[in-house]
This record gives C-alpha cells, structure tokens and sequence, in this order.
C-alpha cells in the first residue's frame, strides 16, 4: 500500500513538535520513577493522547497498526488456532494453541468465547482454520477486536508472534484519548527514544489536521506518575 508506505516513511523522520532533549529527559523520569519503587512485575510504559478539534461523532473515526522497532510488551498473551503443523510449532515453542475440535468444544457458547477473548491480547490463526472462524466461534473475537492475524505455512511461527507483539494499534472510539503501550522499563532509553518517535509521528500522520489535533501528550510506566511531553 503506497500510502502507508508514504505514512511510514514520514513517520520515522524527527519530531518537529518536540525536542530531543525534552523527549529524553521525560523519558529518564519515567524511568527513574519506576526504579525509586521497584514492582514486582516489569512495567509497560505508555504514552497518553488527549486530542482536539475532533468530534467523534462526526468526524470519521481513524485506526491504524505500526510496527514499533523495539517489542513494547514482551509478556503479551498470545494464542494460535491452528492446524496440525501451527499446533506443533506453537507446542514446541511453549504457545497456547487451539485446533478446530479445541474451537468446536466451545458450542458456540458467547460466555466462553468472551473469556477465551479476554484471556489472550492477539490471536494468530492458520488459512484452513481463519475460514472457520466465523462459523465455529461467532462474532466473539471480532467483537473483542482481535480477529485472528493470517499466519502462513512458509512463515516462521516465532517471527510472526514477535511481530505481533511489536505492533501496536492506534483507535479512536467513542472519546478523544488514546492509551498505547509504546515501550516497558526495562528497555534502554534509547529504545524508547525510537518507539516513542514511530508512535507519535504515525499518530499524527493519521490524524485530519496532523499536529493540530493534539492537544496533550503524556508518558507514564503502569504505576508511575503521567509526565507532559508535549
């Protein structure tokens, strides 16, 4: 698609909007913050958009995927439905999978299918079970809006999982924030130097009247205090 293209390519150029320097020292906050009280667990950091001039209502509402260099959320649950060869790729390589029977167990039963849902952040499925999906599961995943991604025989399993939990999705519902998972503490600075840049020109890349339409920029880590970027 020459257009995404054209969007990815303006989305990895510099930020105009804001400075290097203020980019890094927001980020060292975030980070030192999260070291001052240590978790248990590794916390994501994510960036916090609060937009303006848009009116959901009318406006058409954007969404659009980018594939961040750095893996923002390496613990991220992922599930394969797959066929008898992506159901031993995923069982040797510690994934939760499911074949057709797995999905027909289900009965079509909508309280199942939400939890099943609920229970896993993506889905990846095999060509011969995706064309099922419909019929053996319903609406569920859809309505959860994590239609399984297309996983191919010649593509290699752990690559795409990885991919998968690179991705992050950009969607504006009902309200004028947005919340993605851009980067986790334990990443190097400027790991998160790089995502952070990708996300937020991409935004704007999507949005009507570009840097116009944001009105507030924040980054925190899961526990951490909001720190203004922009």
């Amino acid at each position: 698609n020459a257009r995404t293209c054209a969007r990815g390519a303006r989305a990895t150029g510099s930020m105009a909007k804001i400075a290097n320097a203020h980019l890094r020292s927001c980020i060292q906050q975030v980070l030192e913050g999260s070291e001052e009280k240590k978790r248990e667990f590794l916390e994501t950091i994510e960036l916090q958009i609060g937009l303006k001039n848009y009116d959901p209502q009318k406006d058409k509402r954007f969404a659009g995927n980018i594939k961040l260099p750095h893996i923002p959320r390496p613990k991220m649950r992922v599930c394969v439905l797959g066929d008898a060869f992506h159901c031993e790729k995923a069982g040797s390589l510690g994934l939760d999978h499911k074949n057709a029977d797995g999905l027909k167990n289900f009965n079509k039963n909508k309280k199942l299918i939400k939890k099943f849902a609920k229970k896993y952040h993506a889905f990846l499925a095999s060509e011969s079970l995706i064309k099922q999906i419909p019929r053996l599961l319903g609406p569920g995943l859809n309505k959860a809006g994590k239609f399984p991604t297309l996983v191919q025989q010649q593509e290699d399993l752990s690559n795409k999982v990885d991919e998968i939990k690179a991705t992050i999705k950009f969607q504006l519902k009902k309200v004028l924030c947005l919340n993605v998972a851009v980067g986790h503490c334990g990443m190097s600075e400027s790991e998160i130097v790089d995502n952070l840049k990708l996300s937020i020109n991409f935004l704007v890349s999507l949005l009507k009247k570009n840097w116009q339409n944001i009105k507030v920029l924040y980054i925190k880590s899961t526990m951490g205090k909001p720190v203004r970027l922009y």
